[in-house]
């Protein structure tokens, strides 16, 4: 008796686990959405305070700030998909690489969300079976690209840049270079290889009819 409710008590968690999970990170974004429209409208404030009666009731509607925020990025994107916006996405650039501080922090953010969002590269693109943190023990990795600049001057033979997430909480991890030859390049997606990290192995991909895995054939120019 007591085995068969804790294991009632379980299934009832894995249902109610994952909704939970969803609906919380849905609500810190909304709340982070909501905390930038905010702030824009306390600095529309200070700068006309006149403007108080408008913004007032604005801060009382729940949600308002995530769509005016998508509603802001996309129209950023149309602006910036022709010539004259990416002058002006030029110039912006131009101004930030000017300033000390501020510079080494927009380049280097700037450089990881080019090579995430790039539909050109290679960040992210393929689920790699590599061992760590020791031979004999093996993880799932992602390919990243390839080490560069004076990096790769000390690197002998092809190498790789790989991406070691954590379980279950991926967006942290570790950055290694290993040898192409000690990469396995496995058929399954990136998004299959995530949800086998979160779940610390337990939803496992269901196993692709193809060729067996291969060192890693991907060329990497």
């Amino acid at each position: 008796m007591k085995r068969r409710i804790q294991q009632y008590f379980v299934t009832g968690l894995l249902v109610w686990l994952p909704m939970g999970v969803t609906v919380w990170i849905l609500l810190w974004l909304m709340g982070l959405l909501d905390g930038i429209f905010l702030a824009l409208l306390a600095a529309a404030d200070a700068v006309a305070p006149g403007l108080s009666s408008l913004t007032g009731p604005l801060r009382r509607i729940p949600g308002l700030g995530v769509i005016l925020v998508a509603v802001v990025v996309f129209a950023t994107g149309v602006f910036v998909a022709n010539m004259f916006g990416q002058w002006w996405v030029r110039q912006w650039d131009g101004l930030m690489n000017r300033i000390p501080f501020v510079r080494s922090i927009y380049t280097g953010v700037k450089q990881v969300a080019d090579t995430l969002f790039s539909g050109n590269g290679h960040a992210f693109s393929k689920a790699l079976l590599v061992q760590y943190p020791r031979q004999g023990a093996w993880t799932i990795a992602f390919l990243t690209g390839r080490p560069s600049g004076e990096v790769a001057t000390h690197l002998t033979g092809e190498f790789v840049s790989v991406y070691v997430p954590t379980t279950p909480n991926p967006t942290s991890g570790f950055f290694l270079m290993l040898p192409k030859a000690d990469v396995i390049e496995l058929k399954m997606t990136v998004d299959e290889a995530l949800k086998y990290v979160i779940s610390m192995g337990v939803v496992a991909p269901v196993p692709r009819h193809a060729e067996a895995a291969k060192p890693l054939p991907v060329p990497l120019n």
